[in-house]
């Protein structure tokens, strides 16, 4: 899988799988989810398992002074379909008092070459200092100009699960990649029934269009599958890229702590 890209597998997977002020809208202080919640999901590729995918809110920690919880994505490839060897991490540190980011890292390892990128949002929220660095090179640093309120993919779609989502109701969170700005939008556009391997579930069809660039350009819009319960869990992914068709499928499912629970043990 050709899955190179500016800023790796593991962030578009977990951007995939999963601002309170964001272009105007509210939301309330994270209802879905908490720390210890963790999802696995298969990784079909041209309609066959290319790997895996796991995501985890991890528990309570400081981060450049802030009191964030890191959401923890890896995707590996599977070396025995023949892919490009794939090992990716990315952190989004989520700062759940404010539905906001404080910034991200991400460490990746496609096709034996390695790569990091760390992005840190400065004070003034309206703009990024990011660091890249390949294996063997000297890091470069330079900085963005954002719009306030601007999330990752990761954040923005935990903000959307944090949402009170209907059937026609249409939301959008302003992204920055480390390369590239855009608004990401979803639509809900029915309730379903959709057989996983936790069982039948009832969830919201919900497209979504982003803008990833290169072999992650999307060729026409996403869906993310999310139960309709105050979880609002992706439990299925389909998107078709330049590269190819990837589809992402639950396999298992550990809920987290409340926020009042997570908040009391960090000492908030």
């Amino acid at each position: 899988m050709r899955a190179q890209s500016n800023w790796g597998f593991a962030a578009v997977v977990a951007g995939l799988v999963w601002s309170a002020t964001a272009l105007g809208q509210e939301s309330s202080a994270n209802p879905a989810f908490g720390p210890g919640e963790q999802a696995q999901y298969r990784v079909k590729y041209l309609g066959m398992t290319a790997g895996t995918a796991q995501v985890t809110v991890g528990a309570p920690m400081k981060q450049w002074g802030e009191d964030v919880w890191p959401i923890v994505a890896v995707a590996r490839s599977d070396a025995l379909i023949g892919v490009w060897p794939i090992k990716d991490k990315f952190v989004s540190y989520w700062k759940a008092d404010t539905q906001r980011v404080v910034g991200s890292d991400l460490h990746a390892d496609e096709n034996g070459k390695r790569r990091r990128q760390r992005i840190k949002m400065q004070p003034d929220g309206k703009s990024v200092f990011v660091v890249k660095q390949k294996e063997g090179e000297a890091p470069r640093e330079s900085t963005a100009e954002v719009v306030e309120g601007t999330l990752d993919v990761t954040g923005a779609t935990f903000a959307l699960r944090n949402r009170e989502l209907v059937v026609g109701g249409e939301y959008a969170y302003p992204v920055f990649t480390g390369s590239k700005s855009f608004t990401m939008r979803a639509k809900v556009e029915s309730r379903e029934t959709l057989k996983t391997e936790l069982g039948t579930q009832e969830v919201f069809k919900t497209r979504v269009q982003a803008e990833f660039g290169g072999n992650l350009t999307s060729k026409r819009d996403m869906f993310v599958y999310l139960t309709t319960d105050a979880r609002h869990v992706p439990v299925r992914i389909e998107a078709d890229f330049a590269l190819g068709t990837v589809v992402a499928e639950i396999t298992d499912y550990e809920p987290g702590r409340t926020l009042a629970v997570a908040s009391a043990e960090s000492g908030g």
